[in-house]
């Protein structure tokens, strides 16, 4: 009889205690390199916690969750300027409690622009996690007074300008004029003469550019052979430049460069939202987020993070960017359909005048 009853008892305690010792999951759905594998064991042995990733993009994460209506997934990770849209028309966010970020570790200006660009109804939709910015390179010996976009029109560096013939040229340069674009967003009307105004002016200054570069890759190798001295383009494109020739750098321009964030947002039907808030608060500790950036040289929200990167990567971000400069960037918000169709026009007009 007793040992049917401690048999008995032990199957029991194994039964009850299954559950409560099998392993809490964190279900991920990330860009390539944003959760690295090291900093994943780190959360695992702090939290308990274990994180599943699946490497996606922005289509496919909305696509994702658009099929399952926002679930499968705790925490995912799209571009700031692809929530609002996706969540007034389908409804496969939840709202972020911003009592259980640790925005102390947050730098403030990235913070309020995310809360500002996913604002749905009175509630916002994420919190920054990196990003990325373009501005201008330029060589500094040969153009040591170019500081803003109007450089790319100016006479003295004939010849020796290139961009993209793209949406975000005209942003810059209307942004250069002392306007802001992102402003006029709601009134379709305004936003065209604005930039009606911006094609004029680089259809005026067609004569002093070089060529209109289709890749990275391209201007890479204009600026290596002096054929360009002052560009716009992205800021990683200009420290590697500077890696190989210290006249070349990239500028934040002084009427804002223009950048991108990826976010964190909990989708509307997560099953571990505490999970994914510690995971958030974890990724922008200082010196986690240091150790994304060493990794993938995008900079992050992260406040301290600055102070543990890898020497030559904080001198890159020293450089380019003061504290000023970085509450200066002008964050693409989402864009309204309308709006493509009146850019896409005006280029073409660049494109084919004389």
């Amino acid at each position: 009889m007793k040992l049917t009853g401690m048999l008995t008892a032990t199957a029991l305690l194994v039964a009850t205690s299954g559950p409560a010792l099998s392993a809490e999951t964190l279900k991920i759905l990330t860009w390539t390199g944003y959760a690295p594998k090291v900093l994943v064991e780190k959360f695992e042995k702090q939290t308990g916690i274990k994180v599943e990733p699946t490497y996606s993009n922005n289509e496919e994460m909305i696509a994702k969750l658009r099929a399952t209506r926002g679930s499968g997934f705790d925490l995912i990770q799209p571009s700031q300027d692809r929530i609002s849209s996706v969540q007034e028309k389908y409804k496969i966010y939840q709202p972020i409690d911003y009592s259980k970020i640790e925005s102390g570790q947050i730098i403030t200006s990235m913070l309020d622009a995310v809360k500002k660009n996913t604002l749905v109804k009175g509630k916002s939709y994420a919190v920054p996690f990196c990003y990325g910015t373009s501005g201008l390179v330029v060589n500094t010996k040969k153009a040591p007074y170019a500081r803003d976009y109007d450089a790319l029109l100016n006479p003295a560096y004939s010849g020796r300008i290139s961009y993209r013939l793209k949406r975000p040229t005209l942003i810059a340069m209307a942004f250069a004029k002392g306007d802001d674009p992102f402003e006029k967003y709601s009134d379709i009307n305004a936003y065209a003469d604005l930039m009606n105004g911006v094609g004029s002016d680089l259809m005026a200054g067609k004569g002093l550019v070089k060529n209109y570069y289709a890749n990275g890759d391209a201007l890479l190798e204009l600026m290596r052979s002096g054929e360009v001295n002052v560009a716009m383009a992205w800021d990683n494109g200009g420290w590697k430049l500077h890696e190989e020739n210290p006249d070349i750098d990239f500028i934040a321009p002084k009427s804002g460069a223009l950048g991108w964030i990826d976010t964190f947002a909990i989708p509307a039907k997560a099953k571990n939202v505490d999970g994914a808030y510690k995971w958030i608060n974890f990724m922008m500790k200082a010196e986690n987020a240091a150790y994304f950036t060493n990794q993938e040289k995008y900079g992050t929200a992260s406040k301290g993070a600055l102070e543990h990167l890898d020497a030559k990567i904080r001198a890159n971000f020293s450089r380019s960017f003061s504290e000023a400069d970085i509450d200066n960037i002008n964050w693409y918000p989402p864009v309204p359909a309308k709006l493509e169709s009146i850019e896409g026009k005006i280029l073409d007009k660049v494109k084919a005048s004389n």
